[in-house]
């Protein structure tokens, strides 16, 4: 196994929507901690092959992956904030090991180091599959991220994951996921106290109705002294031969996402977004322009609240560099930001 599995493991950092809001597993309907998803370790499914009709049934329905991945082949499209100036640099100390040194320097946002690691054992169940995944990091505060991913059968996976904020617990969790053939479910404990009564229990189910169709719900329990409650969501994605529809109901809103491959080059995204708490919707259309012979990745966004913003990413091959230039305006806001990552190894 090479270090392209240690990369493949190490859960990308969240893609805020151009709209704002709390996420969680992707819909969008409810704030909650961070960190209450299962990170993506595994890939999205692929869609049907063009040479076959998105509604066929020639062969049995595929594991349809996870519920938090849903809407993400639609997030991907749009760039993530940036802000400021940040200098990463990855070292691969072994074909298992990695560590990484990051720089971040802000006007809006605190500025300072992190020290990243990330372990990948050598029991690999993918081609960019090993288990089990260990990535933390660690900020000159002594602010903590970390998780433990591990395989613990053919089917059965776990997550563990902390977070610490100047030396005290803010949040922990456990995530247990069971993929079947046709299915996946998961449940998520977090932040639990006994003495006091409270945490959070969230569970997802998404089942694969055809090649094509996979539907599915989420439950989350909340409680705390003087306060509890649930929400439920339904899910649904359609996958063609190159696009991604999915439909996300819950009492507290709606979100709906359309994924488009054009070639090989264009990517497009569009969002809806709406909440029946603050009464608010917004609608977001993404692109992403890949110009691989060039080693240029470009990703622009509008949504309705007048947000815009762009991303500019380019490889400096042979050198183990990238660079990234973001802009992003709010009109109704009248406010700019601009950020600048460069990025070695």
């Amino acid at each position: 196994m090479h270090m392209g599995s240690v990369l493949a493991a190490t859960p990308p950092p969240p893609t805020p929507s151009p709209g704002g809001g709390g996420v969680l597993g992707g819909t969008g309907l409810l704030s909650v901690p961070p960190g209450f998803s299962m990170p993506p370790v595994s890939p999205v499914p692929p869609p049907t092959s063009p040479g076959q009709a998105a509604g066929e049934s020639a062969s049995p329905p595929s594991n349809p992956g996870t519920y938090e991945e849903c809407h993400r082949k639609c997030k991907e499209v749009f760039p993530m904030q940036m802000e400021g100036v940040r200098l990463v640099v990855n070292k691969g100390l072994s074909n298992h090991f990695q560590v990484s040194h990051t720089i971040t320097l802000s006007s809006m946002a605190d500025s300072g180091y992190r020290f990243g690691a990330t372990y990948v054992g050598t029991q690999q169940t993918g081609p960019a599959e090993s288990f089990p995944v260990l990535v933390g990091d660690m900020d000159n505060s002594g602010s903590l991220n970390a998780q433990v991913i591990h395989q613990l059968t053919r089917t059965v996976r776990s997550k563990i994951a902390i977070q610490t904020q100047h030396h005290k617990f803010v949040n922990w969790q456990c995530d247990m996921e069971y993929r079947g053939g046709n299915f996946t479910s998961a449940v998520t404990l977090g932040n639990p106290d006994i003495l006091i009564g409270s945490g959070i229990i969230v569970a997802h189910y998404l089942q694969s109705i055809s090649p094509a169709l996979a539907l599915g719900g989420e439950l989350v329990y909340h409680r705390r002294p003087g306060e509890e409650g649930a929400v439920t969501s339904l899910i649904g994605r359609y996958t063609g031969s190159n696009y991604v529809a999915t439909l996300t109901l819950g009492g507290a809103g709606a979100h709906a996402s359309y994924y488009h491959r054009a070639n090989d080059q264009l990517q497009l995204g569009v969002e809806f977004e709406g909440s029946t708490q603050t009464r608010e919707t917004a609608v977001s259309f993404g692109y992403q322009l890949d110009l691989a012979k060039a080693n240029l990745l470009f990703k622009g966004s509008v949504d309705s609240n007048l947000v815009m913003g762009a991303v500019l990413e380019k490889k400096l091959q042979p050198l183990p560099l990238s660079l990234a230039l973001g802009a992003f305006l709010n009109q109704k806001k009248n406010t700019f930001q601009c950020g600048f990552n460069v990025t070695v190894g």
